[in-house]
């Protein structure tokens, strides 16, 4: 037997460990599927149960058959405003994991900008969302930006923290190489810091997914010309729950849509990582 520190235990070790791995296979990808599927049913059954049992009325909590009947009779108006929203959750999403990552490398590279910016980002995160979110509507106007302004506010903090956690406490061991090597700063984020942090940074853009939408959600619920939360607004105060619900589930639909997409490509982001 081939001792553990031996260059050819350890080739045979991580051949053998690599070969444990197993690709996601068509199967597997239509096993989850059918598993969201059947929980998705046994909710719906388990909602049309309650309102028939509780004899709930139907402007506090409507059937899914309601619901349904909702969608079928305003799908497109539906689907229209649940494209706004998706845009301003999609662009703030990407903005603001730019933004965060940004923040994260200047954060480490410079010491002195970490000491200024750390406490702007803090009053950002202390200060709740609704207070913040009437001051960019004020400024930006009611359209788009004030919701992708919102939405980059709500989930860079995410991205920023993970990340600059990850450079900051990368193996020691990348620090005595890059000085046995006499390189500087920038090329040992580049060939040493950031490959390391890169599960740090994945972990940090699939909690920024989850939160991309409440910061859209918030600003359009202050301010806004469409939306889903445009809808949500219209209906409440019209006391019409079917549509409310409706723009929920396309909401929550949005969010998984979103959150499975985000974690597939970071999965091909750090394929090292291995997925018990």
């Amino acid at each position: 037997m081939l001792n553990a520190k031996t260059p050819n235990g350890v080739q045979k070790r991580s051949v053998s460990a690599a070969a444990g791995r197993q690709m996601p296979t068509p199967w597997g990808v239509f096993g989850k599927l059918m598993r969201v599927v059947l929980g998705f049913a046994f909710f719906l059954l388990a909602w049309d149960v309650l309102v028939r049992l509780l004899d709930i009325p139907p402007f506090m909590l409507p059937g899914p058959m309601k619901v349904l009947d909702a969608f079928q009779a305003r799908g497109w108006f539906l689907l229209e405003h649940a494209a706004i929203t998706a845009q301003e959750t999609v662009l703030g999403f990407i903005l603001g994991v730019f933004a965060g990552t940004l923040i994260a490398v200047a954060m480490w590279l410079f010491p002195l900008a970490r000491r200024g910016l750390l406490p702007m980002i803090l009053i950002t995160q202390a200060l709740p969302v609704f207070a913040i979110a009437p001051i960019l509507v004020l400024w930006l106007g009611f359209g788009l930006a004030s919701k992708i302004v919102m939405a980059v506010l709500v989930i860079f903090f995410a991205v920023t923290s993970t990340f600059y956690d990850g450079l900051r406490r990368a193996d020691p061991g990348y620090s005595d190489l890059a000085k046995l090597y006499r390189v500087g700063r920038w090329k040992e984020l580049i060939y040493f810091r950031f490959p390391a942090a890169l599960p740090a940074l994945a972990s940090g853009i699939r909690i920024a997914a989850v939160f991309a939408p409440i910061g859209a959600i918030v600003g359009e619920w202050v301010g806004a010309k469409g939306g889903l939360a445009f809808i949500m607004l219209q209906s409440n105060a019209r006391m019409q729950t079917d549509m409310m619900f409706a723009a929920l589930i396309l909401l929550a639909l949005m969010v998984l849509t979103l959150r499975y997409t985000v974690e597939r490509l970071t999965t091909l982001m750090v394929p090292w990582q291995v997925e018990e």
